[in-house]
């Protein structure tokens, strides 16, 4: 992968994550045309030669350049917000997963079934296939349906973890004795991968997180032959 591959964010799977990506190149643009201005403004004055000696104040461009800025901090604000709350909210789940940190290893339960819980260990190096991931891959996959409303339960049984997928745009403390909840909504198969993000111990590195989304029929066959 090229170094400005590496800089971007990842492919998104989830409506929230493109509406994430949009917001940055919204916020991007505007700050790139910001910085285009001052720039300008900035050469100009080095290289201007005319000197007015009589000039006191400008009261209309003080009125601009106070009210100006503030009109762009609405424009990003607004969007800002509205993501904010999108984030946190939680329409009618029709699935209930409950994800659980341990040193060093995740554990998951599907709450709306009673059979079905497994913890989740990274694979090690020596064991992964020709085509695995090194540090990503697990033993156990978070099996989802895609097109269907997900409600993740974060908690942790020791110390502070992170439930992050990056590619979903979710991140989320796993704090002992607290339940965080998150909102999930695939809108493609395939596999994603995530890492621990909150410095939990000396293996914090080897706890990845692997999510596949299948089609909901077949979701429901692997819930029958669980």
């Amino acid at each position: 992968m090229s170094t400005w591959a590496q800089l971007g964010f990842q492919n998104s799977a989830a409506p929230l994550m493109e509406q994430l990506i949009f917001f940055h190149d919204h916020a991007l643009l505007i700050l790139i045309l910001i910085t285009t201005l001052v720039g300008y403004f900035m050469v100009s004055l080095l290289f201007n030669k005319f000197v007015n000696r009589y000039l006191l104040d400008g009261q209309m461009i003080e009125i601009v350049w106070t009210v100006f800025p503030a009109l762009i901090l609405i424009v990003l604000a607004l969007p800002s917000l509205r993501l904010l709350y999108l984030i946190d909210e939680v329409n009618e789940p029709s699935l209930t997963v409950k994800a659980v940190g341990h040193q060093w290893y995740w554990s998951y339960e599907y709450s709306d079934f009673t059979n079905i819980e497994f913890d989740s260990y990274m694979v090690p190096t020596n064991a992964l296939d020709n085509d695995g991931f090194r540090l990503l891959e697990v033993d156990n996959r978070v099996i989802l349906p895609y097109l269907t409303q997900v409600r993740m339960l974060v908690s942790a049984a020791d110390v502070i973890h992170s439930w992050t997928v990056p590619s979903l745009g979710i991140k989320a403390d796993a704090i002992p004795g607290r339940l965080n909840q998150l909102n999930l909504m695939f809108n493609r198969p395939g596999v994603f991968y995530g890492q621990c993000s909150e410095i939990c111990g000396a293996n914090h590195s080897f706890m990845p997180i692997s999510v596949e989304a299948i089609k909901p029929t077949d979701f429901l066959a692997w819930v029958k032959q669980y």
